[in-house]
Formats: C-alpha cells, sequence, structure tokens
C-alpha cells in the first residue's frame, strides 16, 4: 500500500525533481570522486577481514581500528586520525580536541561568530555546570560576522594584537545560525589569512555536516584538524556511535589523553565488534551523504515552489548536508515536523513535541525516527521554537526515502 500522498503534493514534487537535473548530476559527480578517494584508501591500507573483528576491555592492539585511524588520516591528507566509539556525540569530540590543544591562560577564539549551543557550555559561555574551558582559566573571544559573511579582517586582528591567542575554531556548518555554511574554499581563505597574522595559531574546524560534500576536506587547505561525528556524514548511516578527529599528529596526541587519561591516550579502547560498522559506514559514506544532500536540495526545491524561504536555495552549490526553511510562525514549524516523523521507518506513529532539550537555551522540537538514535545523516527536522521560526532539515539515507518524507512534511503542511 503507498504512502498516503495526495495527487497535488505528488505533482509538485515531480515538478521539483524535474528542476534539479543539473544539481543532481553536480551531487553524483562529487560521489564518484569520493567514493574513489575512499576505495583507493581502503585497497593502499590492504583492508583485510581481519580487521573487522573486535577488542573487549582495554582495546590493546586493535589492529582494525588503527588501521581504519591511518585510512581516514590518508582520505583527509593528514598526518594522524583518531577514530572512536568511546565520543559519545560531535561535541564531545570538539571538546577534547579543544581541551588538548589549550591550557590556563591560552585564549581560544571562534571565527564565525557564537557557536551552537551544546559548545557554548563548553566554553563557558553560559553555565552547563563545572569543567568549561573558562573554569580552567582559558580565555574566550569570538569574530562576529560582518553581513552575514565571516570578517577576514576582524580575525587577523584579534590573531595578531592577542599574543595569547593559541587555537582559532572554525564551524563550518551554521548550526542554529542562520548564516550560510562555509565552502573548503571559504575556510582555506580564512586559513591563509590567520596564519600570515599569526603563524603560531592552530585551526581546528568543526567539520560536522561537511564531510564528503565537496571533494576537499578543510586539512587539505590549511586547518591543522577537524573534528566530527560518526553518526552525521563519515558513518554512512552504519556507524552505531562515536566521533573522529584528524590532523597534525601532536594535536591528536594532546586530545587522546583528554579522551582517556595521559599515559594512556589512544592506546586503549575496545572496538566492541563494530570495526564492520565503522569501516563499511565509512565506504558508503561519499554515497550515503548525497543522498543526503540530494533530499535537501528537493526539500528546498518543493517548499520554493510553495513560495516559502529556502536557503541554501534549491540552485545553491552546497558545501553541507543541512537545509534551512523559512516557516514563519510556529505551527507551521510543527506541522512540517510531524509529517517529517511520519516517513520515518522508525517511531513514524509518534508526534514530535517541543520539549527542553539538553544543552539548549529555547524548547526544540525534533523529528528523527532513525536506526541510530539522534542519526544526523538519517532523515530528520529539528528546530528552536523561537523567532525566526526556521526549521533546519538534514539527512536521508536514500533520496527516494528523503523524498517520500519530505512529501509528507509538505501534505501535513497543506492539511485544512
Amino acid at each position: 500500500m503507498p504512502l498516503q500522498i495526495s495527487d497535488r503534493v505528488r505533482a509538485l514534487g515531480r515538478q521539483a525533481q524535474a528542476d534539479l537535473g543539473e544539481q543532481f548530476a553536480r551531487i553524483d559527480a562529487i560521489a564518484e570522486e569520493n567514493t574513489q578517494k575512499v576505495l583507493a584508501a581502503f585497497q593502499k591500507h590492504r583492508v583485510a577481514e581481519a580487521y573487522f573483528a573486535g577488542t573487549t576491555g582495554y582495546g590493546y592492539d586493535d589492529l582494525g581500528r588503527d588501521k581504519l585511524e591511518e585510512i581516514y588520516a590518508d582520505i583527509f591528507g593528514t598526518e594522524d586520525a583518531l577514530v572512536r566509539i568511546g565520543f559519545v556525540n560531535g561535541t564531545h569530540t570538539i571538546s577534547c580536541a579543544l581541551y588538548g590543544a589549550l591550557k590556563p591562560g591560552d585564549t581560544l577564539v571562534y571565527a564565525v561568530g557564537a557557536p551552537y549551543d551544546t559548545i557554548q557550555g563548553v566554553i563557558g559561555i553560559t553555565d552547563k555546570g563545572f569543567g568549561s574551558l573558562t573554569d580552567y582559566g582559558i580565555n574566550y573571544k569570538q569574530v562576529e560576522l560582518v553581513d552575514d559573511k565571516p570578517d577576514l579582517e576582524g580575525m587577523a586582528r584579534v590573531v595578531r594584537e592577542d599574543p595569547a591567542v593559541k587555537v582559532v575554531m572554525i564551524q563550518r556548518s551554521k548550526g542554529y545560525a542562520t548564516r550560510a555554511s562555509l565552502s573548503v574554499a571559504e575556510i582555506g581563505e580564512m586559513c591563509r589569512v590567520i596564519k600570515a597574522a599569526n603563524p603560531n595559531v592552530d585551526i581546528l574546524v568543526d567539520n560536522c555536516y561537511g564531510e564528503f560534500v565537496e571533494t576537499l576536506e578543510p586539512t587539505q587547505v590549511g586547518a591543522d584538524l577537524v573534528v566530527g561525528s560518526l553518526i552525521k556524514n563519515p558513518g554512512g548511516g552504519l556507524a552505531p556511535t562515536g566521533g573522529y578527529m584528524a590532523g597534525r599528529k601532536d594535536l591528536i596526541e594532546k586530545a587522546s589523553y583528554r579522551m582517556t587519561i595521559p599515559g594512556i591516550g589512544r592506546e586503549c579502547g575496545s572496538t566492541l565488534g563494530n570495526n564492520r560498522l565503522l569501516y563499511q559506514g565509512l565506504f558508503l559514506a561519499p554515497h550515503t551523504t548525497a543522498q543526503a544532500v540530494k533530499t535537501a536540495v528537493f526539500a528546498a526545491r518543493i517548499m520554493e515552489l510553495l513560495g516559502y524561504e529556502a536557503e541554501p536555495s534549491s540552485q545553491a552549490v552546497r558545501h553541507d548536508i543541512i537545509q534551512m526553511i523559512h516557516l514563519g510562525n510556529p505551527e507551521a514549524v510543527k506541522r512540517f515536523c510531524r509529517g517529517i516523523q511520519k516517513g520515518a521507518p522508525v517511531d513514524s506513529y509518534v508526534t514530535p513535541e517541543p520539549w527542553d532539550m539538553p544543552g539548549y537555551d529555547s524548547q526544540v522540537i525534533m523529528a528523527a525516527g532513525a536506526f541510530i538514535q539522534g542519526s544526523s545523516i538519517e532523515l530528520s527536522a529539528d528546530a528552536p521554537m523561537r523567532e525566526p521560526y526556521t526549521v533546519y532539515l538534514q539527512g536521508g539515507l536514500t533520496y527516494e526515502s528523503g523524498k517520500a518524507g519530505v512529501l509528507l512534511a509538505v501534505e501535513e503542511l497543506l492539511q485544512d
């Protein structure tokens, strides 16, 4: 029995898809190049079935885990990488990188305005409990956007004038902001400007939602470290949990001491039989990411046909998997999220409602019927219940299922 979607909405879907041939061809070309890059890395490192075996307890001598980290370093063009299921989410992974790279008296600079909500608690911008960077005597500054774009002069000035600046953090994706997500080329220009002003500064990039959307990664254009979550793009929808970082060897080592403890670092960390999923997820990641990007582009186009503002537009070149749709009022946000939930393979019967989500300063509504809890590479939609009532759509393990979810969201919006 087919999904209950009206003829009107199906016709809108056909029109939207017909308008996207050029976009889809561009996305497919990127996926093909990235797939070949991943395949070449697997072959170079002689991946064998023996690497899929897991370890327990301390996790010493986990050959599959260690080899996977070499593959990540190869793909991201870096000296080293750390890929672990012990990272509970992207924020935890980013935090380990920051605590490793900074010490009391240092200054952290966020280069594109305020970070997203959960990181604000880590830094100490908002009080989420003891143990923030601020509690440990680390100073914080941020360079505000100018006309909603990165302020290159402001970045150069702050790293030149403050000798305590040790780390500049670049958040690639928009989070719950309304600015555009950053392209790899833009990040490369930011790295050039920052390093010219102060070559001793370490540049870290929050790479969440951006992996494999382009053919280059930030570490290939000047960043010292990239950090992300395995239940987003690089896990390919199969990684059950975890995070990764790739970059300079010394930064990886310092972060590993915060992941565990000094003296142990990366040597411990059992994989509990998950290596196969991490390998297979990475292998699928370029294709799965492309499916999510196609879903976002389709959502943008069909919402444009309905008269809503979508950012990026349906014809824009993409730099991450997130699609903003400005709905303008709380009821429209709830309806859209209800429709996305109805399109989920898991918990499709559940009605999402706004709630006080840990780490956020306003109520958040989240539609996410996923095989893996919180997996952003699977179709989901969420929004802070505050002005301008913008919903953030991401994911789609397959374009076909992502498209169906979007059509159901439109159906819900158009209900009388």
